[in-house]
């Protein structure tokens, strides 16, 4: 059975989550730069992942894959014999399926329900899924992922930062947003309309050490609103965005630490 977080999660993929408008899901339109400005950016954030992936192998397990959204994320299994896809949502994975057909292998349900045989994924990818499944069960999501993928081979997560440079400058604003919703009594219909988030601080991942050696690397600085709040212009928005990529990979420390989206690399022991 899903619990109540799962099932909101669920309940917005299968019924506005990836409907398409004008060639972007309304998932797309709501939490993505869809900007020309930004798209050499944000497609070579996503080829990053690309750069801790097996080049090849025989199975690779994509956990909560969506409709395999964008172009870059076909990338990650081209080389593979197949590809698992996990969601929740049964439109996402009919859609996966039109995009990669019998290179595929679908499972509907909530990962953690999902029997997997452990030691048989050559790599696991997770994006922007384990913050949406309950604090206190995203230990046990990470562990399963690790349980079900080979000894020194990769789990890559894109995860959230809670404590960035934006946090502590947008935090004054928020405050006077709640007090100004519970005054109008709108703060339980605005969280009942967004989808359960937490993001655990980075220090947390430490607890996989038992398992796994850690690598935090910098995926993306910015969340989507921040970025086109931030960044403007087309001329001068590409040679920011190409000028901000290249200050990632030079000074991952400072990005990971500061800024919105890490990539957590786990690399199972050969002792597990």
């Amino acid at each position: 059975m899903q619990d109540e977080i799962s099932r909101r999660v669920s309940d917005f993929y299968e019924t506005v989550g990836w409907e398409n408008f004008d060639g972007s899901t309304e998932d797309a339109r709501r939490w993505e730069d869809l900007r020309e400005c930004a798209r050499d950016y944000v497609r070579n954030c996503r080829l990053r992942v690309l750069r801790h992936i097996p080049p090849a192998g025989d199975y690779l397990l994509d956990m909560a894959s969506g409709p395999i959204q964008f172009r870059e994320y076909l990338e990650y299994s081209r080389n593979f014999k197949k590809r698992y896809c996990v969601d929740l949502s049964h439109k996402a994975l009919e859609v996966a399926k039109q995009k990669i057909g019998e290179h595929g292998v679908f499972l509907q349900g909530d990962f953690l329900n999902i029997p997997l045989e452990k030691n048989f994924f050559d790599c696991t990818v997770s994006l922007h899924t384990i913050y949406h499944i309950d604090k206190d069960k995203q230990e046990e999501a990470v562990r399963k992922l690790l349980y079900v993928t080979k000894p020194d081979k990769s789990v890559i997560i894109i995860y959230s930062n809670p404590k960035t440079l934006m946090y502590y400058v947008l935090s004054p604003l928020k405050i006077l947003r709640n007090i100004k919703n519970l005054f109008l009594k709108k703060k339980r219909e605005a969280q009942d309309a967004e989808l359960y988030f937490y993001a655990h601080p980075l220090g947390w991942w430490k607890r996989f050490q038992d398992v796994a050696e850690i690598t935090i690397l910098p995926w993306r600085s910015f969340p989507s609103q921040h970025q086109k709040l931030l960044i403007r212009g087309e001329r001068i928005g590409k040679v920011i965005f190409r000028i901000l990529f290249e200050m990632e990979d030079r000074f991952p420390k400072f990005f990971v630490k500061y800024f919105q989206y890490p990539m957590i690399i786990l690399r199972k022991r050969k002792t597990f």
